[in-house]
């Protein structure tokens, strides 16, 4: 098939981008019981598995020995897509694969490609120009494409499993949150409500796409050299998902500034006209329980709850450049506090 007249992607997905992620807690159903791990008890070549829902699997290498100076950092992330412009979409699926990574404290390596395409309905050269964006992001973050797997699907989606490299030492978990710690955002919120705005009207919102683009590669290494030893990036569970789910595997209360609280322009507009997706919805229903809201308002409710696509970092540390928006405290009764 070729291209006569232009596409706009988005008409193809009943969704887009990480708001097409199952709900956080019909996932947890789903993985409730399925460790992971075929290794034999007492085996601690996995430092970091499915436990505690991090951004990425780690290992040991198996000759590494008791002390390895390098652990191997694994995830994959695909989604439909998110823009009509298929080499943006292609730059963005990337930098959120690359993503996870970066959110452990890790260097991605090499990435091969995934890719869902429906070829009797979409041209083939729109697919090469989301393999194009998706090679120049990989290209900026030092990281080889090494092919990947390709089938013929009635819905586009595009991602890339991607392996990285880290220093044990230097890891940032979600796990590894104290009380005391303060809380960096490295990226403002409101990407899903634009997406969705983009999707129904085909406005096109340059502030998004820029955010989505750009690699967290600096502010993980910023993190670390701060010394922070705790992070999480903020997707598709949206802020208040990732952020439970931060404080619960450390053990912690989250107290949020929502007033501290970025925002791309836009974002309070798009909420106000209607252009608020099903993921959002959803991960709010998914976080009411563990969330204390304090006043704040439903459309506040529904930012920090936005779906992300390729969001920023969420950082227990002061991150330089970085607004700080809260800090960890010891246990209470609900896992995040607004205030």
């Amino acid at each position: 098939m070729t291209r006569e007249t232009p596409v706009r992607l988005t008409q193809f997905a009943h969704g887009g981008g990480c708001a097409c992620k199952l709900p956080p807690g019909e996932l947890e159903d789903v993985l409730r019981g399925l460790d992971g791990s075929t290794t034999t008890a007492g085996d601690s070549t996995l430092l970091v598995g499915p436990a505690t829902g991090d951004d990425a699997a780690v290992v040991t290498l198996p000759d590494a020995g008791g002390a390895p100076d390098r652990v191997v950092v694994s995830t994959a992330d695909f989604f439909t897509p998110v823009v009509d412009d298929p080499y943006d979409w292609g730059r963005i699926a990337a930098a959120n694969a690359l993503s996870d990574v970066y959110a452990m404290g890790g260097r991605p390596l090499l990435a091969v490609n995934l890719l869902a395409w429906p070829r009797d309905v979409l041209p083939l050269d729109l697919a090469r120009e989301v393999l194009r964006g998706g090679l120049d992001v990989a290209d900026e973050a030092g990281c080889h494409v090494g092919g990947g797997h390709s089938v013929d699907d009635p819905e586009p989606k595009y991602g890339m499993a991607v392996t990285g490299l880290a220093d044990p030492a230097r890891l940032l978990r979600n796990d590894a949150g104290r009380p005391g710690m303060p809380l960096s955002l490295t990226k403002p919120l409101g990407l899903g409500v634009l997406n969705n705005r983009h999707k129904a009207t085909g406005e096109r919102f340059g502030q998004a796409v820029a955010t989505m683009v750009a690699l967290n590669r600096d502010a993980s290494a910023a993190a670390l050299r701060a010394g922070a030893t705790c992070a999480t990036d903020v997707t598709g569970f949206g802020f208040l998902g990732h952020l439970h789910k931060l404080a619960r595997a450390s053990g912690v209360t989250a107290v949020v500034d929502t007033a501290a609280v970025p925002y791309l322009d836009g974002a309070r507009e798009a909420v106000r006209d209607g252009y608020v997706s099903g993921g959002t919805r959803r991960n709010l229903d998914w976080v009411a329980p563990f969330t204390d809201f304090g006043h704040a308002d439903e459309d506040t409710r529904l930012l920090l709850a936005d779906a992300q696509t390729s969001g920023g970092l969420l950082v227990a540390g002061e991150v330089p450049g970085a607004p700080v928006v809260g800090e960890l405290v010891p246990l209470r009764e609900r896992s995040v506090v607004l205030t």
